[in-house]
């Protein structure tokens, strides 16, 4: 840089000579430069927000994906014990037998059926 000029503006760059711009024109190009920095900001603030947003769904999720995890873990264990309470009482219960459809259906006389069986599943 030449000597005498200011080292932390590196943006700024003289007129050319004779061609000095007018009062205008400079006050246009601060009230861009105040309009782009304030759209800048806008837009920084926006991206932190939405990081922000981002961060508490992300822990919302990992809450809810724990507490998932947690009752799949219980409901697996009780299907667990379900099954081996299951599995200790089909020796002595006769209703879960195996029936053939002649047993739970009459005979077929005719078209027309006079008579239901009620066959119920659960008999001790």
């Amino acid at each position: 840089m030449a000597q005498g000029s200011d080292s932390n503006d590196t943006s700024y760059k003289s007129p050319s000579p004779g061609s000095r711009p007018s009062s205008s024109d400079d006050v246009k190009k601060v009230m861009r430069r105040e309009k782009n920095r304030i759209a800048a900001q806008k837009s920084r603030m926006r991206q932190t927000q939405k990081a922000d947003s981002l961060h508490l769904e992300s822990e919302n999720l990992e809450k809810e994906n724990a507490a998932l995890r947690k009752e799949v873990k219980q409901l697996t264990e009780e299907a667990k014990y379900l099954t081996s309470v299951l599995s200790s009482h089909e020796p002595l219960c006769t209703g879960l037998a195996p029936q053939t459809p002649d047993l739970l259906y009459p005979p077929h006389h005719g078209s027309y059926h006079h008579q239901h069986i009620a066959v119920s599943h659960y008999q001790h």
